[in-house]
């Protein structure tokens, strides 16, 4: 269960930026308000739906809809082999809850970059 390492991206020029190959489960803090960022590209030859979950998380109150369960974790959408998605982390914090494990992404590689 290797951590995602998250880069810290102030200042000005060029970075290295961590790189982690999922496992079956692995982890990462966040930050709330450094503006994270977790990127995930498929390195696969197959689509994979990797889960993002919160070991805290249960229920939010979402104005105009009511309480939202999180608990499951937020499912993405099928990401393409040679494909990537960006999440800002931010606008899902909701799911963050607790010790965050990301399930079901074998063999992307993750980045985790803030300011």
């Amino acid at each position: 269960m290797p951590a995602i390492a998250n880069t810290l991206m102030t200042g000005t020029g060029a970075r290295a930026v961590a790189l982690t190959t999922l496992t079956t489960s692995d982890t990462f803090v966040y930050l709330p308000a450094q503006g994270q960022i977790l990127t995930l590209r498929n390195a696969t030859v197959g689509a994979l739906t990797p889960t993002i979950d919160g070991a805290d998380g249960t229920t939010v109150p979402v104005a105009g809809i009511g309480l939202v369960n999180v608990a499951p974790g937020l499912v993405l959408a099928s990401i393409a082999a040679g494909t990537a998605v960006a999440i800002p982390l931010d606008s899902v914090s909701a799911y963050l809850q607790g010790v965050i494990t990301v399930t079901g992404g074998l063999g992307i590689v993750a980045t985790l970059t803030s300011n």
